[in-house]
């Protein structure tokens, strides 16, 4: 009788095999090392650990050894924590602000290691908004860059010590110091950290705290009597913006964007907007979202807010700025008749410039500004700082702390800097890790990471929040505050100092108080101490209009200096971030470094190609970048991003970019974000690693849609066009006739809904969905091969000046060539593109395997297993929103640098374990986030009820500050989704590519844009 064939019953008995180990170690041999286990006689038996590491099981297997990794909560559990379910997401309110961007958040945990931030709704703040740079900041937790221990400087290396004995020497050095003790950080805004320090003050007299920003505003908080305002730009009808980037990086840009919005959406129900001018240098996130944008030479800036002074107050002398546009007299003649709902911003350090921005506001009684209830997170001094920079150097400070700081690379006056450190003779660093200024400094005293740690702050005086420890300390790290504690001879920890301090604050039964605003994690009221009478401003308006008047102008070409979505102002939890590195800039759409932003004009004139590398100097400094043509920069001027050229950030910063912060002027001890510099041609190239290399509008009604504001209210069903096709019963809208079996969805189909009023292009979406998916970093150069693997991307689209009538007369390959062309001064749009999820999917009838197939929900699934990655599915994809996989990122040495930290077990304990790490070889895409799908499924089906609405939100919708992004349940007739497409059907719904019938799930609403003029798809 023939045997049946035998199956192995787990990894166990598979393991054990000789015919198993046999080939496994042929076809692993440069995995697997080779060792002599269990009295083996050839020593060829490779461990089970290595062998679960190798198929995919790293994570595991370093939280299971429980050796790699000190993680106190691995399972299995011999006695289980109460609060942790294996396979069961726990929610953690928190904070995140690193100087200068403040996030409420919810830290998503997995068997006790955080993996994910959603924003927290309760945050009146935030108000479930996150940045992009806050999604990402989950990875620096597991950054092996980080210092890992206590270290003194030996010679020119640091060495690992005992932290008893470095406690011990620096109590000894701090208590005979000779003159000056300075710590040195950016902005805090935790009231009971500020307390900390003024303790260790009263040990130690002669401590000066002293807080800069890298993005300064001491002009703005100087010209407000030493407050920074709070500003609500939803009670603004009218908005005038002079350089102030409030949708991108300008001080609070997510608690902005979220009030901004709240009067750009239209409906048929709402047919009124706010008018947006828009006066800047470089084109920046919020020039893109203007209706009016104006391009003016950073030296012209201050020549504006005169104009607008004079227009609106009157009294001051004409000014020279020439209004050939005649767009600031009409933003002026906007601002007066809008009076309490207009509202001024300007991006300058300038005190002057802010001191006749202030006037105008008060002149018109703006309700949008409120310097009673003012904003925490600018507390910077430059003048302060520029003082201390001299005091070192002179030899009056004898000890200096450095507390997240890192001036030895992003302060201007960095040479001054680190010459100064050197004559101090007790240095400090509290930094994370041996940075530019820690590598200076004999103790490097590593803080934890604010995941480990306790907080709190106040972004806003009134308004509360907590951030609290979700994961033991990974690392032999001590939390700033207790190192300051320790030092100062206190005998408390800093979470009983937090608590005693917020006694004070929440009153009555304080551990039932205190354990809701720890849930909730956020509060009402104040823990800082009752404010200063305001000092009057450094310059009257007199006096800031002569100073605005003989400010020197720059000579030659005028650069601005500008700050990055992603990287922001290149602290090491940024610049060190492969998720940040590699997220395209919205505008340029550029990754992986900074580069010359020129106008064409400048381009053609200097015969300079994009990539061409250029040397720019000023200040006696010199430094070398590529040349990126960028339409919108004010001609004779150039912009560099900031946050790059660090040396001592980790593998994944170094040696991205160059430092432009050397360049900058510093005028009266504040600093200038601009400068005159001279650009000189060399002989190299560096091409620009960009997602995107299509550039304008014309000719693609078909893809993107828009309409102005009066053509909307004149008449809302012919704003958005539609191609038909002739039948027998006359012209029809191509979905409507159709050779396919159209598929019936009895329970569920999920769509789309992404209003393009409302998506301002941060990339917030792009960074959330990237972390719950497990989308891989590739590096530069694949960038540059065009095999990015972001399932979702911002499309970003110029206006051009060319005609698409001249192409179709003329027919001219010129013609075609200059409608590709963006205009000088475009109009811009950003389009959220993922899969489409097409009810007709073109990639499923290719596919020879079935890898891709439809879902009786209206999902196009893929099953990767199944794969065999011959990408058909990808050519015959209309929208090109399929990855593939060329290698296998995350364990290719090829990709360790620009992976960085997730290359390493520790790094990939980030990933999202209900979301398979693709393999090499196989076709990625957006799954709609479908394990969020069958857990919201799930949970309903529990409770024996359908989900519903809000419960079940792709991370991409989740994510968008601005509510762009509407996902849920098109048969659920109560749905958000559903009401919209109701009321936009025929009005601004429109689906991109709509004239091949593939009839995709997501659906876009027209882009409406309150200009004078019509504006059309040409």
């Amino acid at each position: 009788m023939q045997e049946s064939p035998k199956y192995w019953k787990g990894i166990e008995e598979l393991e054990n095999s000789p015919e198993f180990m046999k080939n496994a170690l042929t076809e692993f041999a440069d995995f697997l090392p080779v060792k002599e286990a269990h009295g083996a006689s050839d020593a060829t038996v490779a461990p089970r650990r290595d062998f679960l590491k190798l198929m995919g099981f790293g994570i595991a297997a370093a939280t299971l050894a429980s050796c790699e990794t000190p993680i106190r909560k691995a399972i299995p559990y011999l006695n289980k924590p109460e609060e942790v379910d294996p396979g069961i997401a726990n929610f953690y309110a928190s904070t995140f602000f690193i100087g200068q961007d403040y996030n409420s958040i919810l830290v998503k945990t997995r068997e006790g290691r955080p993996i994910k931030f959603e924003g927290n709704p309760e945050s009146p703040i935030t108000r479930g908004g996150l940045s992009a740079r806050a999604q990402a900041a989950v990875l620096s937790l597991y950054d092996g860059g980080r210092l890992q221990h206590f270290a003194v400087k030996k010679g020119n290396e640091h060495v690992k010590t005992d932290r008893d004995q470095v406690d011990q020497e620096i109590r000894a050095a701090l208590a005979s110091t000779a003159g000056k003790i300075a710590i040195v950080s950016p902005t805090i805004i935790s009231p009971s950290t500020k307390k900390v320090i003024a303790e260790f003050a009263s040990r130690y007299p002669s401590t000066e705290h002293v807080m800069y920003d890298v993005n300064s505003a001491s002009g703005l908080v100087q010209a407000n009597g030493g407050v920074l305002p709070s500003y609500d730009f939803s009670k603004a009808r009218v908005i005038v913006s002079v350089g102030a980037d409030f949708l991108g990086t300008w001080l609070s840009p997510v608690e902005y964007a979220q009030q901004y919005i709240t009067n750009r959406k239209v409906s048929s129900e709402k047919r009124d907007m706010s008018r947006h001018y828009q006066f800047e240098s470089a084109l920046t996130l919020t020039g893109s979202n203007a209706d009016v944008r104006v391009s003016v030479k950073p030296s012209m800036q201050g020549e504006v807010v005169l104009a607008l002074y004079n227009a609106i107050v009157g009294g001051g002398s004409a000014s020279s700025y020439n209004d050939s546009s005649k767009q600031l007299a009409k933003a002026a003649q906007e601002l007066k008749n809008a009076r309490g709902a207009a509202l001024v911003v300007s991006g300058s350090n300038d005190p002057a410039v802010q001191t006749l921005v202030a006037a105008i506001n008060q002149t018109l009684g703006s309700t949008a500004v409120d310097a009673a209830n003012p904003s925490m997170i600018r507390q910077g001094d430059d003048a302060r700082m520029a003082r201390l920079v001299r005091e070192m150097n002179g030899g009056q400070v004898g000890a200096v702390i450095f507390y997240n700081a890192n001036p030895a690379y992003d302060h201007p006056l960095a040479e001054q800097v680190v010459a100064g450190i050197k004559k101090v003779k007790t240095t400090i660093s509290l930094n994370d890790r041996l940075d530019e200024t820690g590598v200076l400094c004999t103790y490097a005293v590593p803080d934890h990471n604010f995941l480990e740690s306790w907080n709190d702050y106040e972004p806003k005086r009134g308004y509360l929040s907590l951030a609290q420890p979700v994961i033991t300390p990974l690392f032999a790290t001590r939390q700033a505050q207790d190192s300051l504690l320790a030092w100062a001879g206190s005998p408390t920890t800093y979470y009983n100092f937090l608590r005693n301090q917020w006694k004070g604050v929440l009153g009555g039964n304080f551990q039932k108080a205190w354990d809701k605003a720890v849930h909730d994690g956020v509060a009402l009221g104040t823990a800082s101490p009752a404010p200063a009478a305001r000092v009057a401003p450094a310059l009257d308006v007199t006096s800031a209009i002569a100073a605005i008047k003989s400010a020197p102008k720059p000579s030659g070409i005028e650069l601005t200096i500008y700050e990055k979505v992603g990287v922001g102002s290149g602290a090491n939890i940024y610049a060190n971030n492969p998720w940040l590195q590699e997220l395209p800039d919205p505008v340029s759409k550029a990754t992986w470094g900074n580069y010359v932003a020129v106008p064409r004009k400048m381009a053609v004139e200097r015969k300079w190609e994009q990539g061409d590398v250029v040397q720019v100097s000023a200040n006696g400094k010199t430094i070398e970048l590529p040349v990126l043509i960028q339409p919108g920069q004010a001609d004779g001027a150039v912009s560099i991003a900031l946050g790059y050229g660090r040396t001592n950030a980790g593998k994944v910063a170094d040696g991205v970019g160059a430092n432009v912060l050397p360049l900058s002027a510093v005028r009266n001890d504040v600093i200038l974000y601009t400068n005159g510099v001279d650009i000189k041609d060399t002989e190299a190239k560096s091409p620009i690693a960009q997602t995107q290399t299509h550039h304008t509008i014309m000719d693609r009604k078909a893809v993107v849609q828009e309409a102005s504001l009066a053509d909307y209210i004149k008449d809302p069903k012919d704003v958005t066009e539609y191609e038909t096709i002739s039948t027998p019963d006359g012209p029809q809208k191509p979905n409507k006739v159709s050779l396919w079996q159209d598929y019936e969805y009895k329970n569920h189909h999920w769509g789309m809904v992404i209003d393009l009023n409302s998506c301002i292009g941060c990339g917030s979406c792009v960074i959330g969905c990237q972390v719950e998916n497990n989308v891989a970093v590739v590096g530069k150069q694949e960038v540059l091969n065009r095999r990015e693997m972001h399932w979702i991307r911002i499309d970003r689209y110029y206006s051009s000046d060319a005609h698409k009538e001249d192409f179709e007369t003329k027919g001219k390959l010129d013609t075609y060539e200059a409608m590709e062309h963006p205009s000088d001064n475009p109009k811009v749009i950003f389009q959220p593109i993922m899969c489409q999820h097409c009810n007709h999917a073109p990639c499923e009838t290719v596919c020879p395997v079935l890898a891709t197939t439809h879902s009786s929900e209206g999902l196009n699934q893929m099953t990767y297993n199944r794969c065999v990655g011959t990408r058909y599915c990808a050519n015959n994809c209309p929208y090109k929103v399929r990855r593939f996989n060329w290698f296998s990122y995350y364990s290719n040495e090829k990709f360790e640098t620009v992976n960085g930290h997730m290359f390493t077990d520790l790094g990939r304990m980030v990933l999202n374990p209900d979301v398979t790490v693709r393999a090499r070889g196989v076709m990625e895409k957006c799954s709609f986030c479908v394990q969020r799908i069958q857990l919201g499924k799930l949970e309903a089906k529990k409770q024996k009820r359908r989900p519903q609405d809000g419960e079940i939100v792709s991370a991409c919708a989740q994510s968008c500050p601005t509510q762009a992004i509407v996902f849920g349940d098109m048969r659920d007739p109560n749905s958000r989704i559903a009401q919209i497409m109701r009321r936009e059907d025929g009005e601004r719904a429109f689906h991109v590519l709509d004239s091949i019938n593939v009839q995709p799930n997501v659906t876009y609403l027209t882009k409406i844009r309150n200009t004078e003029s019509e504006v059309r798809n040409a």
